[in-house]
């Protein structure tokens, strides 16, 4: 399916209810992550130099020095719902649970991975997509922040949008459950069953590619589902 460009803005001050309650749930399951098979079966690894990213004991270990995004090579459109559970290894910096969804490039809006791309790894190289992004534990575990990229390299954060408590901090070796959800013009990202954030956009994105992402961390996925979503009335 062809996808039309649209040019859009995004008011800095939209709506943010951060007690919201999930816009979907689970109606028909659309992809689940088999970690014994090649990775280059389902993933496509843009990676900075001295990193590592492979698949151990049934798990996706991202083991990374300077930036790494592990994109899921099929897109999905809304309602969708994307479960993973996963963990920052304490053994390493406990930094940086982060993940793109819904993510499109405007110049090539059916293709991510279009031949010249200039995604390298390195954070500043996805300015220019479309997408929603949590960075869970960033800035070496001292924020948790959402941002809605617009395609144009602005990157608006607005101060419900960034959280600084303990509370909304990483802790080494836990395993988290996360569900991010793009549905009834609502992106919803839900940490072992409490909506962290809950953004109301007036311009949603509907389709768009998912990656994980982290910097200078041991980044392991225990499994992912992605979920044909049933908007919840």
């Amino acid at each position: 399916m062809r996808i039309t460009p649209i040019a859009f803005f995004v008011p800095l001050l939209a709506v943010c209810l951060s007690a919201g309650t999930p816009a979907a749930e689970p109606a028909e399951l659309l992809y689940r992550a088999d970690f014994s098979q090649a990775l280059a079966e389902d993933w496509v690894v843009e990676q900075q130099p001295g990193g590592t990213v492979t698949l151990d004991h049934g798990t996706l270990l991202i083991a990374d020095q300077a930036g790494c995004t592990v994109w899921l090579k099929q897109a999905f459109d809304a309602p969708v719902i994307i479960k993973f559970k996963v963990e920052i290894e304490g053994r390493g910096r406990v930094s940086d649970l982060n993940c793109f969804w819904m993510a499109s490039d405007p110049t090539h809006p059916d293709d991510l991975f279009y031949a010249g791309h200039p995604r390298t790894g390195k954070f500043g190289s996805y300015d220019n997509l479309r997408l929603y992004y949590v960075g869970y534990g960033g800035n070496a575990n001292t924020t948790t922040r959402f941002r809605r990229y617009d395609g144009t390299g602005a990157r608006p954060l607005v101060p419900s949008h960034d959280l600084s408590a303990p509370s909304f901090m990483l802790k080494g070796d836990h395993v988290y459950d996360i569900e991010l959800i793009a549905a009834a013009g609502r992106a919803q990202f839900i940490r072992d069953g409490e909506m962290i954030f809950d953004f109301a956009d007036p311009a949603p994105l509907t389709r768009g590619w998912f990656g994980f992402r982290t910097v200078l961390s041991r980044y392991r996925v225990h499994s992912l589902e992605v979920w044909r979503a049933r908007v919840v009335d």
